[in-house]
């Protein structure tokens, strides 16, 4: 299963190619922000919380949902545990 997983922006890494460094529950990877790093779509900037699907930020969302959602994602148990042991891995390739 993959689900979106809310993370903050921690590092902007390259704006021109889209790469930017996002902590999730302590676990920082490097994901692509084209989609929502301008144009019709907005942009963000370190500190913004964005939902992450397979290494993409989809979308910018507010703190408090972030919150919300890893609280709930949280009490998936075994999901969400599988979920970030496959984020780690990834961010280690």
């Amino acid at each position: 299963m993959c689900l979106g997983i809310p993370g903050q922006l921690v590092e902007i890494v390259d704006l021109a190619e889209h790469r930017a460094i996002v902590d999730v529950d302590g676990v920082r990877r490097e994901i692509n922000i084209r989609l929502v790093a301008g144009g019709d779509t907005g942009s963000v900037e370190v500190g913004d919380w964005v939902l992450i699907h397979v290494g993409f930020a989809m979308s910018k969302i507010g703190e408090q949902e972030a919150a919300e959602t890893l609280q709930y994602m949280r009490g998936l148990g075994d999901v969400y545990e599988q979920e970030m042991t496959d984020f780690k891995q990834e961010a280690q390739l």
